[in-house]
């Protein structure tokens, strides 16, 4: 279980330092997903976040309104997850659900994991920030792509784009993920 709250916190302080870092006239930015903005973004990623704790036996505590306080949001959510993986009856609950019959923390590993990694991309290339990603979330990524399967990644992240030529794994994975990544 460390291993899996350990990356979690990995990509829930790089998606902090993200929000942290977004100008006071930056949240009604548009952002690569469509038409949210990038106070949308970040509620939607702090929602999907929460909505499993109840479904593993936690009972989700209120936070702050992203609307209001998008860093304390996303701050106190973390820190609702992070209590639940290190709670042994909760991070090995059963959720069932779209994806399968995983284990809370094997939601939060990987489909959480996917929403911190690619939407925090999204969020940088929002403040028109270069954006890498860790070559080990790549490599996990694509694991999650072939567990969660094609149809359930088209759901969530919308069709593929092509490569652009020449492209690297990152800017492969996030072509899959309908994303064009230039490399800056």
């Amino acid at each position: 279980m460390d291993e899996v709250a350990d990356r979690y916190l990995r990509r829930s302080d790089a998606f902090a330092r993200t929000v942290a870092s977004v100008p006071e006239d930056g949240w009604d930015g548009p952002t690569p997903c469509g038409d949210w903005t990038v106070r949308d973004l970040v509620a939607h990623v702090a929602e999907m976040n929460t909505v499993h704790l109840g479904r593993a036996g936690a009972s989700p505590r209120p936070v702050p309104p992203v609307a209001e306080d998008p860093l304390g949001a996303w701050r106190a959510v973390r820190e609702q997850v992070l209590a639940a993986l290190a709670d042994p009856a909760v991070a090995g609950a059963r959720v069932g659900g779209r994806l399968g019959d995983w284990t809370y923390a094997e939601v939060i590993d990987r489909a959480i994991g996917m929403e911190l990694v690619v939407h925090g991309w999204d969020l940088a290339r929002a403040l028109g920030r270069r954006a890498p990603i860790d070559p080990a979330d790549i490599d996990h990524l694509w694991r999650t792509i072939e567990l969660v399967g094609e149809e359930e990644v088209r759901f969530g992240f919308g069709p593929a784009v092509p490569p652009p030529a020449g492209a690297d794994a990152q800017a492969r994975l996030l072509a899959h993920l309908g994303r064009h990544d230039d490399g800056r």
